[in-house]
């Protein structure tokens, strides 16, 4: 599952991540350098929070010569032995922003519509279609037009609370996977076997450091089902956190003289999903069209009212809604077991996974106790 891509962005900036090493029986910090893999943990960063808490992480790493684990298209195929990506974040809360988006805010009131049901969704798409219009267009958020439009949709009868956070002042953010939990590129996803409407969502994922400085980003894979949140809102842990759910990858590009957070600001997300059965799926997400700042996002989750002393990961939100029909007329897009979902972005590389049920998925095993044993049993501690 190479970065399938025009352009490698690889070859420039400065990528940092995570691999499974089977000769220490546990995880690598690594960075890619010329085409090259290097293992470069050492007791000053012996997981990739330590990198992040450092002053100058960028200069750090110029520093270190490291351990070659392969060239960089070997570890993105997985054809190097005994190796394996890994998510690149470790310590850090997984942490996600919903109905960041004005306009994929819709899909979300959809769903609390029709109840979960997606037969009943495109009526009712049509329906809130009519009365907004393109009215969310370019709307910010908390702001005076946003209010205009929340007090026009009371009136319709179609307000909700996924428009409230969707343009209201105060985002949403909660939390997307526990600690070490979430998978990298080549991985399977799961799906939790009661789900049967379901999708993908692609996402600019923020490294953010105990500090709450931003400090690079990455791709994810925000496994949302559908049905399960749509039923209540109160059913958003079951429909966000099951084994394997969460998919971040392939690595951390680190902000430097290449690439910043107007580069985040104006990223463009492709999505490609493709399943056993023929069936392809393509989409997008434009950060431009963001409803919230990405900075705004990090200090509604960081600072004097909540600490991360290992900092966090930070999901952005996604401007795709999939309703493009799969299985009937109607019925909009679901998963089926086996499909490929690729996330790309010319500038952060492609994040690949295969959808399997939460049930198949490799079980979670490696927490951080095993971290910290495996870390000190290395001299890493």
């Amino acid at each position: 599952m190479a970065a399938n891509i025009e352009m490698n962005p690889f070859s420039r900036g400065t990528f940092v991540g995570r691999v499974w090493r089977e000769v220490v029986s546990g995880p690598s910090v690594v960075l890619v350098r010329e085409g090259v893999v290097l293992d470069v943990t050492s007791r000053d960063a012996p997981t990739i929070r330590d990198l992040l808490e450092m002053d100058n992480p960028v200069g750090w790493l110029k520093t270190r010569q490291g351990d070659v684990v392969g060239s960089i298209d070997d570890v993105l195929d997985g054809n190097v032995a005994g190796i394996r990506l890994l998510a690149p974040c470790d310590l850090q809360s997984v942490k996600a922003c919903g109905v960041t988006f004005a306009r994929s805010m819709i899909e979300r009131v959809i769903e609390e519509k029709a109840a979960g049901n997606p037969a009943l969704a495109a009526k009712i798409r049509e329906r809130i279609s009519a009365i907004i219009g393109d009215s969310l267009r370019n709307l910010k958020a908390g702001s005076d037009q946003a209010a205009k439009v929340k007090a026009a949709l009371i009136e319709e009868g179609v307000w909700s609370q996924y428009l409230e956070v969707g343009i209201g002042p105060d985002a949403e953010v909660f939390t997307k996977a526990p600690v070490l939990s979430s998978v990298g590129h080549g991985a399977d996803v799961g799906l939790h076997p009661v789900s049967s409407w379901n999708n993908p969502e692609p996402e600019v994922v923020l490294a953010v450091n105990s500090r709450g400085e931003v400090m690079g980003a990455t791709l994810g894979n925000d496994v949302n089902l559908r049905d399960v949140e749509g039923r209540s809102a109160l059913l958003l842990g079951k429909a966000k956190d099951n084994n394997a759910s969460c998919a971040i990858g392939p690595f951390i590009r680190l902000f430097d003289q290449t690439y910043s957070i107007e580069d985040v600001r104006n990223a463009e997300l492709d999505l490609l999903t493709t399943g056993e059965d023929g069936f392809i799926m393509k989409g997008r997400s434009s950060m431009k069209e963001i409803s919230r700042d990405p900075l705004d996002l990090v200090d509604q989750t960081i600072g004097r009212h909540h600490q991360y002393p290992d900092g966090l990961m930070l999901f952005l939100g996604t401007l795709f809604a999939p309703v493009q029909d799969r299985d009937g007329a109607g019925q909009g897009f679901t998963h089926h077991l086996g499909d490929v979902v690729t996330i790309s972005n010319k500038e952060l590389g492609c994040l690949s996974n295969i959808v399997r049920l939460s049930t198949e998925c490799e079980p979670w095993t490696f927490g951080t106790r095993a971290l910290m044993t495996n870390l000190a049993v290395r001299g890493l501690l």
